[in-house]
Protein backbone atom coordinates (compact mmCIF):
# COMPACT_ATOMS: atom_id res chain seq x y z
CA UNK A 1 0.00 0.00 0.00
CA UNK A 2 1.37 3.02 -1.04
CA UNK A 3 -0.16 6.69 -1.59
CA UNK A 4 1.07 9.84 -3.09
CA UNK A 5 0.06 13.61 -2.55
CA UNK A 6 -0.17 16.13 -5.40
CA UNK A 7 -1.33 19.20 -4.57
CA UNK A 8 -1.80 22.56 -6.69
CA UNK A 9 -1.80 25.85 -5.80
CA UNK A 10 -2.17 29.13 -7.95
CA UNK A 11 0.12 32.83 -6.74
CA UNK A 12 -0.66 36.24 -8.37
CA UNK A 13 2.95 36.76 -8.10
CA UNK A 14 6.10 35.46 -10.10
CA UNK A 15 8.12 33.02 -9.98
CA UNK A 16 11.05 34.47 -8.19
CA UNK A 17 9.05 35.79 -5.70
CA UNK A 18 7.25 32.19 -4.69
CA UNK A 19 10.83 30.65 -4.52
CA UNK A 20 12.21 32.95 -2.49
CA UNK A 21 9.95 31.94 -0.09
CA UNK A 22 10.37 28.12 -0.57
CA UNK A 23 14.29 28.51 -0.28
CA UNK A 24 14.87 31.21 2.08
CA UNK A 25 15.06 29.61 5.51
CA UNK A 26 13.80 32.84 7.62
CA UNK A 27 10.64 33.29 5.04
CA UNK A 28 9.86 28.91 5.62
CA UNK A 29 9.91 29.80 9.07
CA UNK A 30 7.36 32.02 9.02
CA UNK A 31 5.20 29.33 6.61
CA UNK A 32 6.05 25.86 7.57
CA UNK A 33 8.83 25.70 10.42
CA UNK A 34 11.70 26.22 11.90
CA UNK A 35 15.17 24.68 10.03
CA UNK A 36 18.57 24.82 8.93
CA UNK A 37 17.77 24.85 5.12
CA UNK A 38 20.85 25.62 2.37
CA UNK A 39 19.45 26.01 -1.02
CA UNK A 40 22.20 23.27 -1.55
CA UNK A 41 22.18 19.65 -3.56
CA UNK A 42 23.18 16.94 -1.23
CA UNK A 43 22.83 19.99 2.13
CA UNK A 44 21.36 17.84 5.22
CA UNK A 45 18.78 19.80 7.05
CA UNK A 46 16.08 19.64 9.35
CA UNK A 47 12.52 20.97 10.67
CA UNK A 48 11.65 21.72 13.66
CA UNK A 49 8.16 21.71 15.14
CA UNK A 50 6.51 19.77 18.64
CA UNK A 51 6.69 16.60 19.14
CA UNK A 52 3.89 13.91 18.39
CA UNK A 53 4.67 11.03 20.22
CA UNK A 54 0.78 9.07 20.16
CA UNK A 55 2.42 9.18 15.98
CA UNK A 56 5.80 7.87 16.18
CA UNK A 57 6.93 11.85 15.33
CA UNK A 58 9.97 13.28 17.35
CA UNK A 59 9.24 16.48 16.07
CA UNK A 60 12.07 16.27 13.52
CA UNK A 61 11.64 16.36 10.16
CA UNK A 62 15.21 15.09 8.61
CA UNK A 63 15.87 16.57 5.35
CA UNK A 64 18.40 15.82 2.19
CA UNK A 65 18.03 18.88 -0.63
CA UNK A 66 18.42 16.01 -3.84
CA UNK A 67 17.35 18.52 -6.89
CA UNK A 68 17.30 22.01 -7.10
CA UNK A 69 16.76 24.34 -10.20
CA UNK A 70 16.22 27.87 -9.32
CA UNK A 71 12.72 29.60 -9.34
CA UNK A 72 11.57 25.93 -10.95
CA UNK A 73 12.06 22.83 -8.68
CA UNK A 74 12.83 22.02 -5.49
CA UNK A 75 13.22 18.30 -4.05
CA UNK A 76 14.04 16.99 -0.95
CA UNK A 77 13.62 14.28 1.59
CA UNK A 78 10.75 14.02 4.23
CA UNK A 79 12.02 11.85 7.13
CA UNK A 80 10.38 11.65 10.22
CA UNK A 81 10.02 8.80 13.39
CA UNK A 82 9.79 8.30 17.31
CA UNK A 83 13.71 9.40 17.74
CA UNK A 84 16.55 10.43 15.85
CA UNK A 85 18.18 7.24 14.05
CA UNK A 86 14.29 5.25 13.69
CA UNK A 87 12.88 6.40 10.82
CA UNK A 88 9.12 5.62 9.95
CA UNK A 89 8.65 7.98 7.32
CA UNK A 90 10.83 8.40 4.46
CA UNK A 91 8.94 10.46 1.76
CA UNK A 92 9.84 13.13 -0.72
CA UNK A 93 8.68 16.96 -0.98
CA UNK A 94 8.76 18.14 -4.65
CA UNK A 95 7.71 21.78 -5.18
CA UNK A 96 7.57 22.81 -8.89
CA UNK A 97 7.23 26.27 -10.20
CA UNK A 98 5.68 27.08 -13.63
CA UNK A 99 4.70 30.50 -14.98
CA UNK A 100 1.03 30.82 -15.42
CA UNK A 101 -0.68 33.86 -17.05
CA UNK A 102 0.70 36.87 -14.37
CA UNK A 103 1.47 33.95 -11.73
CA UNK A 104 2.36 31.38 -10.72
CA UNK A 105 1.73 27.84 -10.37
CA UNK A 106 2.87 25.77 -7.67
CA UNK A 107 2.57 21.73 -7.66
CA UNK A 108 3.50 20.17 -4.25
CA UNK A 109 4.28 16.19 -4.51
CA UNK A 110 4.77 14.88 -1.38
CA UNK A 111 5.40 10.65 -2.22
CA UNK A 112 6.30 7.73 -0.90
CA UNK A 113 4.05 7.27 2.40
CA UNK A 114 4.25 2.94 2.41
CA UNK A 115 2.15 0.91 4.66
CA UNK A 116 -1.44 1.50 6.49
CA UNK A 117 0.42 3.45 9.32
CA UNK A 118 2.25 6.04 7.05
CA UNK A 119 -1.09 6.07 4.59
CA UNK A 120 -3.06 6.95 7.86
CA UNK A 121 -0.19 9.86 8.10
CA UNK A 122 -0.79 11.10 4.80
CA UNK A 123 -4.44 11.76 5.25
CA UNK A 124 -3.62 13.83 8.19
CA UNK A 125 -0.47 15.53 6.07
CA UNK A 126 -2.54 15.99 3.36
CA UNK A 127 -5.46 17.84 5.13
CA UNK A 128 -2.12 19.90 6.64
CA UNK A 129 -1.06 21.12 3.59
CA UNK A 130 -4.07 22.15 1.91
CA UNK A 131 -5.58 23.81 4.67
CA UNK A 132 -2.88 25.57 6.90
CA UNK A 133 0.56 25.28 5.17
CA UNK A 134 0.08 26.02 1.69
CA UNK A 135 -2.24 29.17 3.50
CA UNK A 136 0.55 30.71 5.58
CA UNK A 137 2.73 30.03 2.46
CA UNK A 138 0.32 32.52 0.60
CA UNK A 139 0.00 34.74 3.28
CA UNK A 140 4.07 34.68 3.41
CA UNK A 141 3.72 35.15 -0.33
CA UNK A 142 1.42 38.38 -0.67
CA UNK A 143 3.19 40.06 2.82
CA UNK A 144 6.79 40.26 0.64
CA UNK A 145 7.82 43.52 -0.08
Amino acid sequence: MQRDLVIKWHFPHPPEKVWECLTNPAMISQWLMKNDFKPVVGHKFNFHTKAIPKMSFDGIVYCEVLELIPNKKLVYTWRGGPEPGVIGLDTVLTWTLSPDGDGTRMVLEHSGFKGFKNYIASIFMEQGWKKKVLRRLETTVNNMK
